[in-house]
């Protein structure tokens, strides 16, 4: 009965994996790390952060940055030039969530894709390049998402990402990957940092989503790219100083909290097999990693059924008049997980 107690006043937030808390463990890390003036160059975890990423992938360099945001913005406008065409899919985090950016910071508009949960494929790409024409902007950049948002978490197979890197190469168009959730693409699909290095011309990496840091994205790349990269990073007001702080977590991260992301992508087929019965479930995407996407009808709107949920100390995210987005991440344990399904279960 204490237990059950305990779960029920548990704040139990699944409304986005940026919700984590540092364990005890990174916290004892960033507490411990060796700092010096990032600006500079000379703060020695940040230095040991971005050599540490850039290998895992086999890439040249890498850029420690703030946020996801900030790495694909500064990623893209160094590949493009003001006027230029970047083409992404339409539910795209670059399009959609970053404040209209491509065509603030880089001066460039957006040509968008409709594909199948977020994903594009490279015959797609190539009806969607300008021809060499002054009336029309120069195609410049396709920059792709894996895994997807709003896709559901869906997953690209390596070889469709290979054919659309073989596309960019016959018609001169760099390929940049917004892979704030690239981690659960990898463990879900059984695939390696590596392949993605060898296809991708930059990639923004997230820390602070499924691995748990506070703080964190990555941008890799070539070393001239990141040499330019870092000029930008400066003009955002991206520079920070003793950030060996907030690197110390990603060091931490990426050493202990890769694998654990499978327990993630069990807890959500969990939960969906719990949604699956109940008949104000309309359609729910596939769902592949940590991200659920659903349908309510009937009985709810999903602004009723987030505020049902909420009664129990529950937090999901109504993301459509229709829709309903859950995100399991590493706070989320399965007594919690447990509870939540009894409560799905007698509405």
């Amino acid at each position: 009965m204490c237990h059950l107690y305990y779960i029920c006043k548990m704040i139990i937030d699944l409304r986005s994996d940026t919700f984590t808390k540092p364990c005890p463990a990174m916290l004892e890390a960033m507490f411990t790390a060796k700092v010096g003036d990032d600006v500079f160059g000379e703060d020695p975890s940040v230095n040991q952060l971005e050599t540490m990423s850039a290998e895992m992938f086999g890439m040249e360099s890498a850029l420690f940055c703030p946020s996801g945001t900030m790495t694909n913005q500064i990623g893209i406008k160094v590949h493009t030039q003001p006027g230029d065409e970047v083409i992404c899919e339409k539910l795209s985090h670059v399009y959609i969530y970053e404040g209209g950016g491509i065509a603030f910071n880089s001066g460039c508009q957006v040509k968008t894709i409709e594909g199948d949960r977020g994903r594009i494929t490279a015959d797609q790409v190539t009806e969607s390049i300008n021809p060499t024409d002054i009336h029309k902007a120069r195609t410049s950049l396709v920059s792709l998402e894996n895994t997807t948002n709003r896709g559901g978490g869906s997953c690209y197979l390596v070889a469709d990402l290979q054919s659309i890197k073989d596309t960019c190469l016959k018609n001169n168009l760099k390929l940049h990957l917004d892979g704030a959730r690239l981690w659960n693409a990898l463990v879900a699909k059984r695939e390696t940092p590596r392949q993605y290095g060898e296809i991708f011309d930059s990639i923004s990496i997230c820390l602070s989503k499924g691995l748990g840091t506070p703080v964190g994205s990555l941008l890799l790349g070539k070393k001239d790219y990141i040499i330019k990269a870092r000029r930008i990073r400066k003009v955002f007001g991206g520079g920070m100083r003793q950030a060996g702080y907030l690197a110390a977590a990603g060091i931490f991260a990426l050493e202990n909290n890769i694998e654990r992301l499978e327990a993630d992508h069990l807890h959500a087929k969990m939960i969906t097999e719990a949604l699956v019965k109940k008949s104000f479930v309309g359609k729910i995407l596939p769902v592949e990693t940590n991200i659920i996407i659903f349908e309510v009808f009937k009985s709810y709107t999903p602004k009723q059924f987030a505020e049902e949920l909420a009664k129990f100390s529950i937090f999901v995210m109504p993301i459509s008049t229709s829709q309903v987005r859950i995100v399991t991440h590493l706070d989320i344990t399965p007594p919690m997980i447990n509870h939540l399904i009894t409560i799905i279960d007698s509405l």
